[in-house]
């Protein structure tokens, strides 16, 4: 994903004036080996390991007309600088394409500086943000692509986990697997629509499939008919998305099972898959807590 986010960023520098690409030296050595900071000098920055300033001087970019993309791991680029992101951007009204790397630990032996699940819970507290979590090189590109067309603030999280296949791109909920009327609804965030469909092959199963979280598509899960058990997949912090399922369901009575990054810090360093082992978040893992959750039904 990473790869594809650089390679895209370099062609749309190419292609417009009017973008730039804002760093904290993470991601800055891609750009000066591919030759892309000589043909652009002055919309290739990089500002060093200073976080708040990457934000400020971004926004400062976006005051005199560029579409700037920002980019640096995930906990620098949401976290340590959250008030310059609240302030500098949003409350100023300006338009902005974050893009981080390393999901929620994905660089796992950094330790837990280099963590974030927590990232997208947060960037859901600020109005006006637009967040997207591709789950194949190719979504990267198309989201990345329709993100530096816009105006607006958009966050896309990019990982090592991806799907064996994209999903044509869609602001909303896509339809991956139907079951009958009485399936259990499953809603796949990003990379973990590969371990879902796994998981629930050989269950009755409709799979709805995001790559955009906000705003989150509650017309469409509105009209998926079914029995009333969802089950909510996301690879950061379980819950996130909780409160926007129920809010699209308050018309019926439905059960939720929301999977994710517990809240608690797993101490071994470990790999991401060890740490998707840990949570629940493997094919076995997710096979079991929906197994049990439909058993409580029964």
């Amino acid at each position: 994903m990473r790869d594809r986010f650089m390679k895209v960023s370099g062609a749309l520098l190419d292609e417009r004036s009017d973008l730039a690409v804002v760093l904290a030296d993470i991601g800055y050595g891609y750009f000066q080996h591919a030759g892309v900071a000589a043909r652009h000098p002055g919309r290739v920055l990089n500002v060093g390991i200073r976080e708040q300033l990457l934000i400020g001087f971004a926004a400062g970019l976006a005051m005199e007309g560029f579409r700037p993309i920002v980019h640096t791991y995930a906990p620098f680029l949401v976290e340590r600088p959250f008030e310059q992101v609240k302030l500098d951007f949003g409350h100023q009204g300006l338009g902005g394409v974050f893009v981080s790397v390393g999901a929620s630990y994905d660089a796992a032996a950094a330790g837990r500086t280099h963590q974030a699940p927590e990232d997208v819970a947060l960037m859901s507290t600020l109005p006006g943000w637009r967040v997207h979590v591709p789950g194949h090189p190719d979504e990267v590109e198309a989201i990345l692509r329709a993100t530096a067309a816009g105006t607006g603030l958009d966050y896309i999280r990019l990982g090592e986990s991806v799907n064996p296949e994209a999903v044509p791109y869609s602001s909303g909920l896509t339809p991956i697997r139907r079951g009958s009327d009485r399936a259990v609804t499953v809603i796949a965030v990003g990379p973990s629509l590969a371990p879902v469909l796994e998981a629930t092959a050989d269950l009755d199963a409709t799979v709805l499939y995001a790559s955009t979280v906000r705003p989150f598509d509650a017309e469409t899960l509105g009209t998926i008919p079914g029995a009333p058990e969802v089950v909510l997949v996301e690879p950061y912090l379980a819950g996130t998305s909780s409160a926007e399922v129920s809010a699209a369901l308050k018309g019926s009575p439905h059960r939720l099972l929301a999977l994710g990054v517990a809240r608690r810090e797993h101490r071994h360093y470990g790999s991401r898959l060890e740490h998707d082992r840990a949570h629940g978040l493997d094919t076995a893992g997710i096979r079991r807590s929906v197994t049990e959750f439909l058993a409580l039904a029964a």
